[in-house]
């Protein structure tokens, strides 16, 4: 229904999701010459992932925030906020509401959270939950593994930096090639 509603253009949707991106994917599958050992470089330490945030309007438009660690409350209302305001503006000029499709993590639906709920909602945006343990409505999952597989595959970074600089490049390569804008949520780091 709410695809349907996409298409016919009464609403504007949303995916939401998070991924973690580590220093080190591991390599779906490798080949080596016969009588040779496979070797995987390792970084020289151990490092923390990189958690990306996005919101896919599919072929449409891609916008994400990323942090070091993981997403919690805090971090993700400034996203939603961000979001809510662009919402506003598009309701206002197109007449379209946005609905932002996300799971049920529990940053989403936090106390602190759901004081906003109304707020959003009359500003244009609404929020959909998916039910539980159902990926294959999650149209941004196929995204993050288009990311990990193809794009990011057997890639081994030194420090988080480089994973992260690597990321933006290829998230904004991807938009390029598919003619669609990408924005990214600068967090305040002070």
């Amino acid at each position: 229904m709410l695809k349907q509603g996409a298409q016919e253009g009464v609403i504007r949707l949303l995916y939401l999701d998070e991924s973690g991106f580590e220093r080190t994917n591991p390599l779906p599958y490798s080949y080596v010459k016969r009588g040779q050992q496979h070797r995987i470089p390792k970084a020289s330490q151990r490092g923390r992932r990189i958690s990306v945030l996005g919101f896919w309007q599919p072929q449409e438009r891609f916008d994400y925030g990323m942090v070091v660690g993981g997403f919690n409350t805090k971090r993700y209302l400034k996203l939603m906020h961000w979001q809510a305001e662009r919402a506003k503006q598009h309701c206002l000029a197109t007449g379209q509401f946005t609905v932002i499709i996300q799971d049920g993590a529990s940053f989403h639906r936090s106390r602190e959270v759901q004081q906003y709920w109304q707020q959003w909602q009359a500003e244009g945006l609404c929020i959909f939950f998916l039910p539980p343990y159902s990926p294959q409505m999650y149209r941004i999952e196929d995204e993050w593994l288009h990311l990990k597989r193809h794009e990011l595959s057997s890639e081994v970074f030194e420090h988080e930096y480089d994973l992260a600089l690597t990321l933006i490049e290829v998230i904004e390569s991807r938009g390029n090639r598919r003619e669609y804008p990408v924005e990214r949520f600068i967090f305040n780091s002070g």
